[in-house]
């Protein structure tokens, strides 16, 4: 598939996108690049992402293997009558699909299982397409992006739960309920998948359509 004028960038016409404010400015000489920052935010100007492709497949990396803490171990540890209960996220998944509560468990699911595995996979296929410079589809991958940078942030359902149910379940003397240490790891997944995605350029899936073998730096 071609594009109308695909030779018509901000790269090619000499100009930086700040990352910032979104401003486009003036590619200065090679002397001052380095240096150059952008006269309305002050920030740092750069062609695109400085090491985005490390920087994203590191921090990947870093959540996959938080994710396996985060669901080998409990949530909540809840004690009932000198009786202890940890359970992790998929235990409660499946309490709630025991108990009748579907709608619950689904949500759940989604939010906890689902969304952050399709987050990892999302953003390692993006990085990869990129490495391998792909002309396949960019609209729908930059697409694709967009909506994984902004469902990410809903997978932190878990953590929320848990934070109301430590602050609000009072059931008297005999039982507690307490934030088990999956929590943190869990956390960390979401978070990290967060700032991946935020480190992550969009604009080096359009850079492979690129007539010449002239790649900005990553």
């Amino acid at each position: 598939m071609t594009y109308p004028h695909a030779d018509h960038t901000a790269a090619r016409s000499g100009l930086f996108n700040c990352h910032g404010c979104s401003l486009l400015v003036h590619r200065p000489p090679a002397v001052h690049r380095v240096h150059a920052r952008c006269p309305r935010c002050g920030a740092r100007l750069h062609l695109r992402k400085p090491n985005s492709i490390a920087r994203t497949w590191a921090l990947l990396i870093a959540a996959l293997i938080f994710y396996i803490p985060a669901n080998l171990l409990p949530v909540t540890i809840t004690t009932y009558l000198g009786s202890t209960q940890p359970d992790t996220i998929m235990s409660g998944v499946i309490f709630f699909m025991q108990t009748g509560s579907w709608g619950i468990a689904l949500i759940i699911f989604v939010a906890s299982i689902v969304v952050p595995i399709a987050k990892l996979i999302v953003l390692g296929g993006l990085v990869l397409s990129v490495q391998r410079r792909t002309r396949w589809r960019p609209e729908e991958r930059t697409r694709l992006y967009r909506i994984t940078e902004l469902v990410g942030r809903w997978s932190m359902l878990d953590v929320f739960v848990v934070t109301v149910l430590v602050a609000l379940v009072r059931l008297g003397y005999l039982t507690t309920i307490e934030a088990g240490a999956g929590v943190v790891y869990f956390a960390a997944v979401v978070v990290i998948t967060m700032i991946a995605a935020m480190t992550f350029d969009p604009r080096l899936i359009w850079d492979a359509l690129e007539k010449n073998d002239e790649s900005p730096a990553h």
